[in-house]
C-alpha cells in the first residue's frame, strides 16, 4: 500500500544543497508559470477593454496556461521533478515519492513564486491587479469543490502515468506536454465556473496581492483531495508495489 511508504523525513533536509536547489527550481518554475498564465488574462482584458470573461478569453487562458506549464515543468524536471503545484507535491507525498519535510519546502517555494509573480505583474502593468479566483454566478462552493477535485484528479493522474510510473519508458519524454495539455483542457471545462485552478499556489498569489479571500479554501481543499485520490488510485491499481521502492525526488 502506498500509504505505508509515506515518509516524514527530517528538518535537516531543508539545509541540504540538493533540497535548496530543488526549492529554488520550484520557485522559478512557479514564477514563470504564474507570470505567463495570469499575465495573459490581464493582457487579454486590456486589449478587449475587460473582455477576459468572453469565450475567446477562456481559450486564450487555456492556451497560455498549457504552454506556460509545459515550459515550467520542463525546466524544473531535472532539478526538483517539476511539480509546479502544491497539489502535485501532495500527490507525490501520498505515494511515498517525497518526504513531508521536502514537501513543505516545496510548498513554501511554490507559494512565494506565485506571490512574487503577481507582484511583478502588478508593477509591470502600472498597478493592475491579478484578480483572485472566484465562483461564477449560480456556482456554489461545493459545486466548485467537486470541479477542483475532478480536474486535479485528472492532472495528478496524468503526472503519475507519464512522469512517476517506473514503467513509463519513452512516454516520460512527453510528460510536460501531457501535463500542460490536461491543464489547458480542464480550463476549457471549468474555467467559466470557478476559474479552474487545480493549483493552490496559483490561487494564493492573486489572493495575497488583491487581498481577496472569498471561498479561497475551495482552491486548497479540492486540489488536495483530488491529488490524494489520484495518487492512491494509480499506486494501488497500476504500480507494482512489490518491486517499487521510493523514487528520488528529481524523478517525481
Amino acid at each position: 500500500m502506498p500509504i505505508a511508504r509515506i515518509a516524514m523525513g527530517t528538518p535537516g533536509e531543508a539545509s541540504k544543497p540538493e533540497a535548496i536547489k530543488a526549492a529554488v527550481a520550484e520557485f522559478i518554475s512557479m514564477l514563470i508559470f504564474v507570470f505567463a498564465g495570469e499575465g495573459s488574462g490581464m493582457a487579454f482584458a486590456k486589449l478587449t477593454n475587460g473582455g477576459a470573461g468572453s469565450p475567446a478569453g477562456l481559450i486564450s487562458a487555456s492556451i497560455a496556461h498549457a504552454f506556460a506549464l509545459f515550459v515550467a515543468v520542463s525546466v524544473g524536471a531535472n532539478i526538483s521533478g517539476g511539480h509546479v503545484n502544491p497539489a502535485v507535491t501532495f500527490g507525490a507525498f501520498v505515494g511515498g515519492h517525497i518526504t513531508l519535510f521536502r514537501s513543505i519546502l516545496y510548498w513554501i517555494a511554490q507559494l512565494l513564486g506565485s506571490v512574487v509573480a503577481c507582484l511583478l505583474l502588478k508593477f509591470a502593468t502600472g498597478g493592475l491587479e491579478t484578480s483572485a479566483f472566484a465562483l461564477s454566478s449560480g456556482v456554489t462552493v461545493w459545486n466548485a469543490v467537486v470541479f477542483e477535485i475532478v480536474m486535479t484528479f485528472g492532472l495528478v493522474y496524468t503526472v503519475y502515468a507519464t512522469a512517476v510510473d517506473p514503467k513509463k519508458g519513452d512516454i516520460g519524454v512527453i510528460a510536460p506536454i501531457a501535463i500542460g495539455f490536461i491543464v489547458g483542457a480542464n480550463i476549457l471545462a471549468g474555467g467559466a465556473f470557478d476559474g479552474a485552478s487545480m493549483n493552490p499556489a496559483v490561487s494564493f498569489g492573486p489572493a495575497v496581492v488583491s487581498w481577496t479571500w472569498d471561498s479561497h479554501w475551495v482552491y486548497w481543499l479540492g486540489p488536495f483531495v483530488g491529488a490524494g485520490i489520484a495518487a492512491l488510485v494509480y499506486e494501488i491499481l497500476f504500480i507494482n508495489q512489490s518491486g517499487h521502492d521510493q523514487l528520488p525526488t528529481t524523478d517525481y
